[in-house]
C-alpha cells in the first residue's frame, strides 16, 4: 500500500516520541478475498517489510491454506505499522555479560490511536468483503474494548467499525457495516499449544462464512 505522504509522514514523525521502530506498509491486492488486521510488525517484518513474515506468519499462512487462500489473495495489515519494543537489561546466560535488549511488546492504546488514520485509509481503499482480526489489538481497534478474543473467536460479527474522530483524540463509528470474524493471533499457539484445535476449527469455520456469509 502506498499511503499519501501527507497521511503517513506525520505519523512516522510522531512515532519517534514512542518506543516504536521501522515502518511496514500493509500489503496485498486492493480487492482481496479477505483482509487480515493484526497487532503490529515484529523484528523480522521491519527488516524485510513483509507483514506476517516471521514465525507467526508461517502459522498464519497455514491457517489461510485451510480457507483455500494464499498470501497473494489477501490484504494483510496491522493496527500499528511500526514495531513496539521495550528496553530490558539482563545478564547473558552464556557469557555472563550485562546487556540491554529490545524485545517486542504489545502496542499501547495511544500508539494504536496514532496509527489509526492508516488503517482507516486502508479499509476505505481495500473495501474488503470480510475482515479477520487476529488477536485482541486488531479486534478492539475495530469493535471496541467490550470485545475479547476469548469470548468471540470464530464468530462472525456484522457491525460498524471504529474510525478516528474529527478531533483525532478518540473514535467514532463508521456509517458502513463490515463483516468481521475475530481470530486468535497466530503467535498464541507458541504460548498455549492447547489452542491449536480451536484455531483450526475457527479457520475452517471462516471458510463457511466466506461462502455463505452469516447464514
Amino acid at each position: 500500500m502506498n499511503y499519501p505522504k501527507k497521511l503517513a509522514e506525520p505519523i512516522i514523525e510522531q512515532s519517534k516520541a514512542y518506543q516504536l521502530e521501522g515502518f511496514v506498509p500493509g500489503q496485498g491486492p486492493l480487492h482481496p478475498k479477505l483482509m487480515i488486521v493484526g497487532e503490529a510488525p515484529g523484528r523480522t517484518e521491519i527488516e524485510n517489510f513483509i507483514p506476517f513474515s516471521g514465525q507467526a506468519g508461517k502459522e498464519l499462512m497455514a491457517s489461510l491454506a485451510l480457507v483455500g487462500l494464499t498470501r497473494e489473495e489477501v490484504y494483510i495489515t496491522s493496527a500499528v505499522r511500526s514495531r513496539p519494543y521495550s528496553i530490558k537489561e539482563r545478564i547473558n546466560k552464556r557469557s555472563g555479560a550485562h546487556e540491554v535488549v529490545h524485545p517486542n511488546r504489545t502496542p499501547t492504546k495511544k500508539e494504536v490511536l496514532l496509527h489509526a488514520p492508516l488503517l482507516d485509509y486502508e479499509i476505505q481503499k481495500v473495501d474488503p468483503p470480510l475482515i479477520a482480526t487476529v488477536g485482541n489489538i486488531g479486534l478492539q481497534r475495530l469493535l471496541g474494548n467490550r470485545y475479547s478474543i476469548t469470548n468471540v473467536h470464530g464468530q462472525p460479527i456484522r457491525s460498524a467499525i471504529q474510525q478516528l474522530n474529527a478531533e483525532k483524540n478518540g473514535y467514532t463509528w463508521s456509517d458502513k457495516q463490515y463483516l468481521i470474524v475475530p481470530m486468535y493471533h497466530p503467535a498464541a499457539i507458541f504460548y498455549n499449544r492447547t489452542l491449536a484445535e480451536r484455531i483450526h476449527q475457527d479457520w475452517s469455520g471462516l471458510n463457511r462464512i466466506r461462502e455463505h456469509g452469516l447464514h
